[in-house]
């Protein structure tokens, strides 16, 4: 009689399975994710659609375009929130947007933007030091319904004081609620104006090119969540996609230190998160 294969290593081949085939019904690509990450994502998917293992979630996901839609979301929205990480866009201000004056457009990329808080953040900084009208921003994620989240405007707070806070942390020189219109304390609805020079669209950074020349490109809480060779392959993109002497700006616990590209980088005033193109 055969011995039956260990739990694990079943959860490790069902794991792939499921991957392979969202890849090949969807083209939406997951493989190189990070294994802690997809591995604690899908475990909650799996719970949420009510069934008993992986393969039962990948029978689900494959004849059930909601369930795919959702696995789709599940696996691919990193939460944020408005104005997260405060010093960043101190330093984004001081250090990144007066040079970007010198360009007659600038256009930006924000690679994952997830629900849009980033992108509404960075509207309001470009707004406040009197550029915005000059830039064009080009929000994407890998997700139908992130990126329609995104657009909508309809932004998901934890308090609107607490979002304040973090916007005069951030360097903030008026009032939030100029941009901003607070529904019940945990929705807030993005001024319309705001949303004009935005440009969303899907886009997934681990199997589609580069598309544009940036000035700027934010990629920030992404790729922390890719292994090794597919954060390889994205600063590739990355690298590809900016123009010489543009920035890019990364998450607080990533980094291009250490990686085959970081000769072609300065960093902007000694912090870890900001980068220059220079090569």
């Amino acid at each position: 009689m055969i011995a039956p294969l260990a739990t694990a290593p079943v959860a490790d081949i069902e794991l792939q399975l499921l991957l392979d085939a969202v890849y090949r019904y969807s083209g939406y690509d997951f493989r190189d994710y990070a294994h802690p990450t997809i591995k604690r994502r899908i475990a909650e998917r799996v719970r949420a659609e009510g069934v008993r293992t992986v393969s039962g979630l990948q029978e689900r996901v494959l004849h059930d375009l909601d369930a795919l839609d959702r696995l789709i979301y599940g696996l691919s929205v990193n939460p944020s929130s408005l104005f997260r990480d405060p010093p960043f866009f101190v330093n984004l201000r001081s250090l990144v947007i007066p040079m970007l004056r010198t360009f007659p457009l600038v256009r930006i990329w924000v690679a994952g933007c997830s629900a849009g808080e980033e992108v509404y953040s960075l509207a309001i900084a470009l707004d406040e030091e009197g550029l915005y009208d000059r830039c064009r921003i080009y929000a994407t994620d890998v997700s139908d319904t992130v990126v329609e989240q995104a657009k909508s405007g309809r932004l998901a707070v934890d308090s609107m004081r607490d979002a304040t806070e973090r916007y005069l942390e951030a360097g903030g020189r008026g009032r939030l609620s100029n941009y901003l219109t607070d529904e019940n304390g945990t929705i807030a609805v993005v001024d319309p104006a705001l949303r004009n020079n935005i440009i969303f669209s899907t886009y997934n950074l681990a199997s589609d090119s580069s598309f544009n020349e940036f000035q700027l490109i934010m990629c920030r809480g992404v790729l922390s969540h890719f292994n090794k060779s597919l954060v390889y392959r994205a600063h590739q993109v990355l690298l590809e996609s900016l123009v010489r002497f543009g920035y890019v700006g990364l998450g607080p616990k990533e980094s291009l230190r250490y990686t085959p590209h970081e000769r072609c980088y300065e960093e902007v005033a000694g912090t870890d998160c900001i980068y220059r193109r220079v090569r």
